[in-house]
């Protein structure tokens, strides 16, 4: 389903994988991500995401015209994983809502791996 947003001249609609896409700039700015992982169904792998395809690491719920975003990220080894998904929540949320004009009901995050960053 796509999101809505209503304005005195009309009505926006906006893609889920436009939001998918920003949610995952938004978040990968975040201290202590390495990137966005894609799991290969496969192997069951986790496989870091280049910044042409983050929104494979993404998945946007939209009901009621309120989000739901399902982030699966990579974090650097040595960091606080509650820190970092704290610190992820706050700043997605922000953005998102920022830049759709609709509301961030849940953030769910999803560590699927953890690198060493050089």
């Amino acid at each position: 389903m796509k999101g809505y947003v209503n304005t005195n001249k009309g009505e926006v609609s906006i893609n889920n994988d436009v939001i998918a896409n920003y949610a995952g700039s938004a978040a990968i700015e975040c201290f202590g991500i390495v990137g966005m992982a894609s799991l290969s169904m496969m192997s069951g792998l986790a496989t870091l995401l280049k910044k042409d395809n983050l929104s494979k690491g993404v998945e946007i719920i939209i009901e009621n015209n309120e989000i739901t975003a399902k982030l699966h990220i990579i974090v650097a080894y040595g960091v606080s994983i509650s820190a970092v998904a704290e610190n992820l929540i706050e700043n997605v949320t922000y953005k998102v809502e920022e830049f759709t004009g609709m509301k961030v009901k849940n953030i769910y995050v999803y560590v699927e791996g953890v690198r060493v960053v050089d």
